[in-house]
């Protein structure tokens, strides 16, 4: 495993982070959870990702029995806050209400005392920015969080966090945006406003939910037990790749692999880490070995004629338009 600072912190994190979005407690069994979680720990895997809403607040609990028993000090734990928990009005956004009584509820799902950084899992325009990262400083200053994050926010809205960061006094480090060879949104705005504030990407979806590793053909019926088959919401998240274009294109980075010595899913773990604002790339799993297969994408270094060819094959799918970066109109 290699390791990569996360933004201009001290905060060190494996490149390959390990998710529980759409697996822990919802499309995956508990058992097969923890030996997922036991397989990252094996690989060198130290960096933990999860959210208070992934599968109704399972998956911290579950990611929490996985992690007992590991010394505390040798992980970095990160979750997040946004989405609603509850049905109140107020279980849900980033006010100060919900922001401090989540970050209680997401303490006791895990297990521990503090998280390493604290999330904005998106940017809520029905809280005053001020009074979210106030609730924010207040977190920080009581130890429950050691960093504070956002996700998929656009360039402006960081910018301005990043303000009010600097006048609390507190570390915002890091966003955590989709992206991945098809989905480069972030590279004309967020990635350059990132740079110059000092802040890192820890990108989820590297693998494009799975369509990236080549197991979804044009014309067949996806594999039982994949991602494009779980009802729980699997299938409903990867949809939008479901398309011929893409797995067609998908389809000629074969030979691409190969060259590289590397797996389809290697290759696509790789490609986002030669990007240097990336700190860390969340891959997730259903099963051990896709854990095993995936780390292997650390410390590797692909040559510009390689990723050249990677642009070529993928150029008329790719989407690049800043504007698909979005949270929310109003709280959900």
């Amino acid at each position: 495993m290699e390791f990569r600072h996360l933004g201009r912190s001290g905060l060190i994190v494996s490149e390959i982070s390990y998710g529980n979005w759409l697996t822990h407690g919802s499309q995956v069994e508990e058992d097969a959870a923890l030996a997922c979680v036991r397989a990252a720990l094996d690989e060198g895997i130290t960096t933990f990702d999860t959210a208070d809403v992934y599968a109704g607040t399972r998956a911290e609990t579950v990611l929490g029995k996985a992690l007992a028993g590991e010394r505390r000090e040798g992980l970095e734990i990160f979750t997040k806050v946004y989405w609603p928990t509850g049905p109140g009005k107020n279980d849900r956004g980033l006010s100060r209400k919900h922001i401090l009584e989540s970050i209680e509820g997401s303490l006791r799902r895990l297990g521990t005392d503090h998280v390493d950084l604290y999330q904005a899992h998106r940017y809520d325009y029905d809280t005053p920015l001020e009074e979210t990262m106030t609730a924010f400083a207040d977190v920080v200053r009581s130890g429950k969080a050691l960093y504070i994050g956002v996700s998929e926010w656009r360039a402006e809205e960081i910018r301005a966090a990043a303000k009010l960061a600097a006048e609390l006094r507190i570390p915002l480090v890091s966003n955590q945006p989709q992206y991945n060879a098809i989905w480069r949104v972030i590279e004309s705005e967020v990635v350059p406003t990132c740079e110059d504030l000092g802040l890192s990407q820890v990108v989820f979806s590297p693998i494009a939910q799975g369509v990236l590793t080549g197991k979804y053909k044009v014309g067949q019926q996806p594999p039982a037990g994949s991602r494009a088959t779980d009802d729980k919401g699997g299938k409903n998240m990867i949809s939008r790749w479901m398309r011929d274009d893409v797995l067609s294109r998908v389809a000629q980075l074969e030979p691409v692999a190969a060259e590289a010595g590397l797996s389809l899913a290697q290759l696509a773990v790789a490609w986002v880490l030669q990007n240097p604002n990336v700190a860390s790339a969340i891959v997730g799993a259903s099963r051990p070995e896709q854990v095993r297969d995936n780390v292997k994408a650390a410390g590797v270094t692909l040559d510009k004629g390689l990723l050249a060819k990677i642009d070529e094959i993928l150029d008329p799918v790719i989407e690049r338009d800043p504007a698909k970066t979005q949270s929310p109109a109003s709280r959900p």
